[in-house]
């Protein structure tokens, strides 16, 4: 039960960052709002690398970052990013769909050189936070980048702005 629940928010979701990905135009991917944060390629890239947690988050109890490889991969077009998202979206879908329920409380931690670099937590509480919720936070910071370049987001949970104030116009509101 707690798995259909898990699939149902992850395709609503999944769904809501692949529109706001495909929403980045490539002029944009090089903007930061200030030198120390990521680019909007960057942070898209890592929005899109979060799905490639999923297996690392449910197949394991012990993930480790010493092993682990990050690959942004080619930022240079925003369609590279998307397709990366795509794929790791499915690849994350499967993982998912074929996880054990049974391991849900199992307790999970992150090391790096044999220490814990998160406390160690009941896996179901990982996948809400650092996969689920830690999704979700940057993509607030995406929209928050496009916003500042002057492009439009996709509505994610209703209408934006731009979106509602069109749909008044056009009521003669």
């Amino acid at each position: 039960m707690i798995k259909q629940s898990l699939l149902g928010e992850f395709a609503h979701e999944a769904e809501n960052t692949l529109k706001l990905l495909k929403a980045i135009p490539d002029s944009a991917l090089d903007y930061r709002p200030q030198p120390h944060l990521w680019s909007i390629g960057q942070l898209a890239s890592h929005i899109a690398e979060v799905y490639n947690w999923f297996d690392a988050t449910f197949d394991v109890d012990v993930f480790s970052m010493d092993t682990y490889k990050y690959d942004k991969g080619d930022i240079s077009k925003a369609s590279n990013i998307v397709a990366k998202l795509e794929d790791n979206i499915a690849k994350a879908k499967a993982v998912l769909e074929n996880s054990d329920e049974s391991t849900y409380m199992n307790i999970w931690s992150m090391q790096m050189g044999g220490q814990d670099i998160m406390p160690p937590m009941p896996r179901i509480t990982v996948v809400r936070g650092f996969l689920f919720n830690h999704l979700y936070h940057h993509r607030g910071e995406l929209v928050a980048h496009l916003r500042a370049t002057g492009n439009t987001v996709p509505g994610m949970y209703g209408p934006t702005y731009e979106e509602s104030q069109a749909m008044m116009a056009q009521q003669g509101n």
